[in-house]
């Protein structure tokens, strides 16, 4: 479907700022990157301010295989400034400067940028981009779509790795501000709908959902075989994911004689290998990191996709990227969370979850699936439909679409119990 500008022979010009983009890993970067082919398709014209790719570290984007997609107009589309901090270091300081110099470079590229804009589509976090595009929006005199991907800084708080009272309600207020002064606000949780209403008193109908999805090739199901049992963990190893129940559900596992696969990276991560090692898990096996085609392929193989949140509050607003990946691929999940993420798992049938965060009960619920292959077929066939109803990129680009073009979209109501809703024009 044209848009109703490529109709009438004219363009619309998006602007899209993201630290993550093509060709980085990770839920944030394919966000970004199907958002920008999916408009190109619509025949806007979109260019990308984002940076150099360093998640989960630089050095894996000297292999040629992560430059996959030759749809991606590099030279004419995307710029990339350059940060010479290192994010991802044990020093939260050190990742607040590299925060701060990949926006003052980027503020500093927009300020000298004479190119006209019709829209701003900004992501966050780290709030600071988010900064930048409340700052394109009147450099370029646009609209500001500000799309959010974590509460931020209630998601720092729940790590608890930065709780200095006074930065925390600084960075709240500016937080508000941005929603107040943004146009539209895309939320890729509906979780976070009823918090940023009932906490920062905006609007209801300035809010709309567009969940992170999959491209309707990447939907399929795959027979994991009668091999060895195989439970798979894709994704990031933070602060945020609760290590510690990852690594005993692996150490009771290793007594069953099933296979954990860790397809994962992030700052908990060597406290995993090391773990394994000083208990001789032989069951447990790391995965580099992949290509997305490559880590479907391989969530393929597997008979049940583990997740894991820590039990902070925050997190209950939060539905993990990785649930809609196992869900892609047809194999039942296994999960210790609550809130929305549970919602949803429990709801649509498509795994078990221990909302006690109980080794022992996830556990138990692995070796329930393990013992019940009808009951694991059932639900990954749930989740392969839930995915083809709510979770199609295809479809849920023209939440963003329909923003661009000042359309009237439906709007959410409170605590409104159905998980997929999708905003959809009147």
């Amino acid at each position: 479907m044209k848009s109703y500008w490529s109709e009438k022979g004219l363009s619309k010009r998006v602007l899209v700022i993201s630290q993550n983009f093509y060709p980085e890993i990770g839920s944030a970067g394919n966000r970004i990157k199907n958002i920008y082919k999916l408009l190109k398709e619509e025949e806007y014209e979109v260019n990308v301010l984002t940076t150099d790719p360093m998640y989960p570290n630089k050095k894996i984007y000297s292999d040629n295989q992560f430059w996959d997609d030759d749809l991606i107009e590099e030279e004419r589309d995307v710029t990339r400034i350059q940060v010479k901090n290192r994010k991802y270091s044990r020093s939260i300081m050190n990742r607040l400067w590299f925060y701060l110099e990949m926006a003052l470079k980027m503020l500093l590229f927009i300020l000298f940028d004479r190119r006209k804009y019709d829209v701003v589509f900004v992501t966050s976090p780290p709030i600071f981009i988010a900064v930048v595009g409340l700052v394109a929006k009147y450099h370029y005199r646009s609209k500001l779509i500000l799309d959010i991907r974590d509460l931020w800084p209630e998601s720092l708080k729940g790590v608890g790795v930065f709780n200095y009272p006074f930065v925390i309600s600084l960075f709240s207020k500016l937080e508000k501000l941005l929603y107040i002064k943004s146009d539209q606000i895309i939320v890729n949780s509906r979780g976070f709908i009823d918090f940023i209403v009932e906490n920062y008193n905006i609007s209801l109908e300035k809010i709309h959902f567009m969940p992170n999805a999959a491209k309707e090739d990447e939907v399929s199901f795959q027979e994991a075989g009668q091999g060895k049992f195989k439970v798979i963990y894709a994704g990031n190893i933070g602060l945020a994911q609760d290590v510690n129940v990852l690594m005993e559900v692996a150490k009771q596992l290793n007594d069953y004689d099933i296979e954990l696969n860790v397809m994962g990276y992030g700052f908990k991560k060597k406290e995993f290998i090391k773990f394994k090692d000083q208990h001789q898990l032989t069951n447990v096996n790391f995965i580099k990191p992949t290509t997305r085609k490559k880590c479907l392929d391989i969530i393929s193989q597997h008979h049940i996709g583990l997740v894991t949140l820590n039990g902070k509050e925050v997190f209950e607003t939060v539905l993990p990227g990785k649930i809609v990946d196992y869900m892609t691929r047809g194999i039942p999940i296994v999960a210790a969370v609550s809130g929305y993420a549970q919602e949803v798992i429990e709801s649509k049938r498509v795994g078990i979850v221990s909302d006690s965060h109980d080794v022992d009960e996830v556990v138990r619920h692995i070796l329930h699936l393990y013992t019940n292959p009808s009951l694991r077929k059932e639900m990954g066939s749930n989740g392969l439909r839930y995915v083809k109803e709510h979770f199609y990129w295809e479809n849920n680009i023209h939440v963003l679409i329909n923003l661009i073009e000042n359309r009237k979209l439906v709007t959410f109501k409170l605590n409104q119990v159905e998980s997929g809703d999708k905003a959809e024009v009147l």
